[in-house]
């Protein structure tokens, strides 16, 4: 069966929908990925530089945020969830902060691992009058070492019993290698947990058998070396993921196109963007995979995941900066859309 193009969840009942989001509540989710710490630098901008042509930005304030796989624990976090966080942070400040603010935000440390031979990734984010100006990154890329590998699958394999799926969030900052990446998979096959995974480049074929694979076109068309052009390119394109990862579910997010779900069985099903006005992408990937993970633990259909995820990334993007999505407000924008398709 294809459906090239259809409105996802007008045919769901606002019963259906409270007794997912009731489900969601209490599940715990494992994320395993690059933890980031969000620097951003708030201010105003009312000279240009005397010493090169760029613009003085005036500080007003300072924040300091979960970033990378860290945002997505607090999307859980946001949605009812509890969050098990596995990474990695460096012996530095940076890490002592990052990891304050974990603890502080309520959630495990139990799986955080802290490394002497690498920094804690930064990113600072220069923003004035709610525009980004500047980005600075602070990172090494190299791959951890194995007795780094080993503490991760360790807190996995003791957590496993407890924890309801996992998402595997890469970033390409070293720490999702290839070995962990096999030894994850098998580990959440053998106990039958839902498996999730945003990918990027540089391991993106070694994800096999998964629950679902979230790329962005992007990095697809990067991967393979090939440019999506139309409705044709989306689902041919799709169908090569999916068999060729052997995965469950494929879900292609394609920015202002909304995105495309490919199913084992199949299926092929369009989603049109929810985005309402788009102020900052920054984060919505993050958002999509959390509100994925936590709707399918709550007993979602994928088509039904797949259509909230999608509302809640367009909700993030109407907010500058990395910000978790709002339940609240999710099923608020939900209910509203799906009664006025309904009347």
């Amino acid at each position: 069966m294809v459906l090239l193009e259809f409105e996802l969840l007008i045919q769901i009942s606002n019963t259906r929908l409270h007794d997912i989001f009731t489900q969601m509540n209490g599940k715990k989710i494992a994320i395993v990925g690059d933890l980031m710490l969000d620097r951003y630098i708030w201010g105003s901008v009312s000279r240009i530089s005397p010493e090169a042509p760029v613009p003085v930005v005036d500080m007003e304030t300072e924040q300091h945020r979960l970033g990378g796989a860290a945002n997505v624990a607090k999307n859980i976090h946001s949605l009812g969830g509890e969050p098990l966080l596995v990474g990695v942070i460096g012996a530095d400040n940076s890490g002592k902060q990052l990891f304050e603010i974990i603890r502080e935000s309520g959630f495990s440390v139990d799986g955080i691992v802290v490394d002497d031979a690498r920094p804690t990734t930064v990113k600072t984010r220069v923003i004035a009058h709610n525009q980004h100006v500047v980005r600075i990154d602070r990172e090494i890329r190299t791959d951890i070492a194995y007795i780094i590998q080993n503490k991760i699958l360790d807190t996995l394999s003791h957590h496993i019993h407890s924890i309801d799926a996992i998402i595997l969030e890469d970033y390409n900052k070293g720490v999702i290698v290839k070995a962990l990446i096999r030894q994850i998979i098998e580990l959440a096959t053998k106990y039958g947990k839902a498996l999730t995974v945003d990918p990027k480049f540089n391991n993106f074929f070694e994800y096999q058998n998964v629950t679902v694979f979230k790329p962005n076109r992007k990095e697809v068309e990067e991967v393979m070396g090939i440019h999506i052009k139309d409705d044709s390119d989306i689902t041919e394109t799709g169908k090569i993921l999916l068999k060729k990862l052997r995965a469950k579910n494929v879900l292609l997010t394609l920015g202002e196109q909304g995105m495309a779900l490919f199913e084992a069985d199949g299926s092929v099903s369009r989603v049109p963007t929810m985005a309402r006005k788009i102020a900052d992408v920054s984060g919505a990937g993050d958002t999509v995979i959390s509100t994925l993970t936590m709707a399918l633990a709550g007993g979602a259909t994928m088509k039904e995941a797949a259509g909230v995820s999608n509302f809640a990334g367009g909700i993030v993007c109407g907010y500058v900066g990395i910000v978790p999505i709002d339940r609240n407000e999710l099923l608020d924008t939900i209910l509203s859309h799906v009664n006025h398709q309904a009347s």
